[in-house]
């Protein structure tokens, strides 16, 4: 049984003791992938009709093609404080967020701050949160690419362990956080990006005409993405994978993140001298379902990507030498290739998965099940 009383403070190892049932929530976004998961958990939270929730966009992704049109096509409130933070490098990017985050906790006064996956607006907001004394609750807990060379692997690790409140989408997940000697407020709820791809397929149906407007036909075509720093950041890596992508026989639609298109200038935009590579400008979330269904096999750096491909029932190709989601591999529907673009060009051939495709992450219903844990008031 939960103990329904009033949050009174930080325990003496540092975490939160009591939640309110009836709570002010802080939710911080930044990021394409964050606007993607919280839309269905803000859904969840305003129907429960308990908690008064607080929208905060850091602004780490900014322009309209990385942040307006996705509050647009998910149907996320318009955010109650929009931080303008901007790109930079990853200290000055993070000290303004977390300094920017501290004031709005100060004005605000939440119960609880709610942090989504492993991005810089996720650490500065779990950051802020404790320093202030305010529990923080980390959607997408647990994850481990065990590669402490990513941002984000710091990112997600800082971010579990200040926080009281862990909502992992799988149990491997919460092995890993035992593994480490977190095992309070955690739990196994399911992976929230179900419950957004399965709002935004039906949408996709009606709304994008992606496929006519790139002159495209089901199954004809490979959809990239390429956005980790550790694949934009280094020339050798990113030219790499474009090589690569001049080996294969067939199309690729390559939307390009402006991460990516910056560090292909660098290298003189080999992808324009490519004919069978399609660089298009970011899509929308609807045009992007609508890409990723339709594509004979996705080749990504993307973790969403990835379970996106495997609950569509489409190949993936991981362009990474290592993935979080190792259901997703162990399901036989994704292959970690890295960057070696002999590698990638044999997978793209070769690679098929199994009939048989799992249910994996819990289905639908994560974000209902944070709400209603939340609702139930935790002692944790």
């Amino acid at each position: 049984m939960f103990n329904v009383q009033t949050y009174s403070g930080l325990n003496r190892a540092g975490r939160a003791t009591i939640l309110n049932p009836a709570m002010k929530i802080v939710s911080v976004v930044g990021a394409r992938p964050q606007f993607i998961k919280a839309a269905p958990v803000c859904r969840a939270i305003r129907a429960s009709g308990s908690h008064t929730e607080i929208l905060v966009h850091t602004g780490q992704h900014y322009d309209a093609a990385m942040s307006d049109v996705f509050f647009e096509e998910l149907g996320i409130p318009a955010p109650d404080h929009h931080l303008g933070v901007g790109s930079g490098p990853h200290g000055a990017q993070t000290g303004a967020m977390l300094a920017a985050i501290e004031r709005v906790l100060l004005d605000e006064r939440p119960d609880l701050v709610l942090v989504y996956g492993d991005t810089n607006s996720t650490l500065a907001g779990a950051l802020a949160a404790v320093k202030l004394g305010i529990p923080a609750a980390h959607v997408e807990a647990g994850l481990r690419s065990f590669n402490r060379c990513m941002p984000e692997e710091i990112n997600r690790v800082v971010a579990d362990h200040v926080s009281s409140l862990l909502f992992c989408p799988a149990r491997g997940a919460a092995d890993n956080l035992a593994r480490e000697g977190i095992t309070r407020g955690v739990h196994v709820v399911g992976d929230v990006m179900a419950d957004a791809l399965a709002e935004a397929s039906e949408r996709a149906a009606g709304r994008s005409a992606v496929l006519s407007r790139l002159g495209l036909r089901p199954g004809a075509f490979l959809l990239a993405t390429i956005h980790r720093a550790e694949n934009t950041d280094d020339a050798s890596r990113l030219g790499a994978v474009i090589e690569a992508f001049g080996r294969i026989p067939e199309p690729i639609v390559f939307p390009v993140h402006p991460r990516t298109r910056r560090a292909l200038a660098g290298l003189g935009n080999p992808q324009e001298r490519l004919p069978n590579v399609k660089a298009v400008e970011p899509v929308g979330y609807l045009d992007m379902i609508g890409l990723e269904k339709s594509a004979r096999i996705i080749l990504t750096d993307s973790g969403g990507i990835q379970k996106e491909a495997y609950w569509l029932g489409v190949p993936c190709l991981t362009l990474r030498g290592e993935t979080e989601w190792v259901e997703t591999v162990e399901a036989g529907w994704n292959k970690v290739v890295g960057t070696d673009p002999e590698s990638i060009v044999r997978a793209v051939r070769e690679f098929r998965p199994p009939a048989v495709r799992p249910e994996l992450y819990g289905g639908p219903g994560a974000s209902a099940r944070i709400a209603a844990l939340l609702g139930s008031g935790l002692n944790i």
